[in-house]
């Protein structure tokens, strides 16, 4: 017995010796094109920023010089938090999803394998800046639209379409010019598409402009992550219910057009989902997918992978030279330095 106990602690060992040496924390990045080395370095490390949240998403930098943070969306806590790039947090925005009390009503549920329990996703979800450095929410069971004005007064945006509430406001981006796009399905009500509440009977990327709502395209059956390319020529939305990204042509009066696939991405059946994603100053896009985050080139080839130990759910550029990748997964924030400059 006492044999086989010093094997097995032998065999233990060698395992943990294994898993840790190919674990992402020590050598995460996955080359898949040669390319790829001039996007991010081969031994680039992945640290860890600060863990213990509920449900991280929306993640957004904030550049205030040396004072500069993140805010990032807890949509367990229905808070967002401010959080310093050395990993201090504090209280941004209560209530920033679903504003009312009657939280028993609202919500996804959303089983969490690593507490053991349910919980349900009242907070907000997508965050964004515009070009006054105000803050825009995707209130996610909030089902609108809204911006936290220079006075922290809290102004609804849009909260329907057609005269029709949103399901659930998901992803945000905004346009030089001032235009809003945003992602609506159904996963801000507790039924999702089976809830007696919900009052539009489809899922659609919608734009907000000088105070009115259209719809701009609907061919994603449940769209989430939005991106610019850095020319503002195109935008990529994915969808979570499949694993992929669709890329379209933005005309100059904001409309959308020509809906081409960009990346497929369903082959691979690892964890993880198309959600957040960005882009850098070269065009190359970081999307959230199976393992952690894909980059890919501007023409759709995928050039590797950042593995993350955690389901990533968005992500964005920051620090001084916009060379820092922050990623938002579940219950922490990671961050790992890029060759490129991201585009904010």
């Amino acid at each position: 017995m006492k044999k086989f106990n010093l094997l097995a602690a032998f065999l233990f060992f060698c395992c943990a010796g294994f898993l840790r040496a190919q674990s992402p924390d020590t050598k995460p990045v996955v080359k898949l094109d040669p390319s790829l080395d001039g996007v991010i370095s081969s031994d680039a490390k992945l640290d860890l920023v600060k863990n213990d949240f509920g449900f991280t998403e929306g993640i957004v930098w904030v550049d205030k010089g040396k004072n500069s943070y993140l805010l990032l969306s807890d949509m367990y806590a229905n808070v967002i938090y401010k959080l310093t790039p050395e990993g201090q947090v504090s209280l941004y925005l209560d209530h920033s999803g679903y504003t009312g009390y009657d939280i028993w009503r609202v919500g996804m549920p959303q089983p969490d394998a690593n507490r053991k329990d349910t919980f349900f996703m009242i907070g907000s979800n997508g965050l964004a800046l515009d070009r006054q450095g105000r803050l825009v929410i995707a209130t996610w069971s909030g089902r609108s639209l809204d911006r936290i004005e220079k006075d922290g007064k809290r102004t609804i945006l849009a909260a329907r379409y057609d005269g029709k509430r949103f399901g659930g406001t998901n992803d945000v981006v905004v346009k030089k010019d001032g235009a809003i796009y945003f992602t609506d399905s159904f996963g801000g009500l507790r039924g999702r598409d089976k809830d007696p509440g919900r009052e539009l009977d489809f899922a659609a990327i919608y734009m907000w402009k000088d105070g009115k709502v259209t719809l701009a395209i609907k061919d994603i059956p449940t769209p989430n992550g939005l991106a610019f390319s850095p020319d503002e020529r195109y935008l990529y939305a994915n969808g979570s219910g499949a694993k992929y990204v669709r890329r379209y042509d933005v005309q100059p009066d904001d409309t959308l057009t020509n809906s081409q696939m960009f990346i497929d991405m369903s082959s691979d059946t690892a964890p993880g989902i198309t959600d957040g994603m960005k882009v850098d100053s070269q065009g190359n896009v970081y999307e959230s997918g199976p393992r952690g985050v894909w980059i890919i080139s501007p023409e759709g080839k995928h050039l590797g992978t950042i593995l993350v130990p955690e389901l990533v759910a968005n992500l964005v550029f920051g620090d001084a030279d916009n060379k820092t990748l922050y990623i938002a997964a579940r219950t922490s924030v990671y961050k790992i330095r890029v060759n490129i400059p991201g585009v904010r």
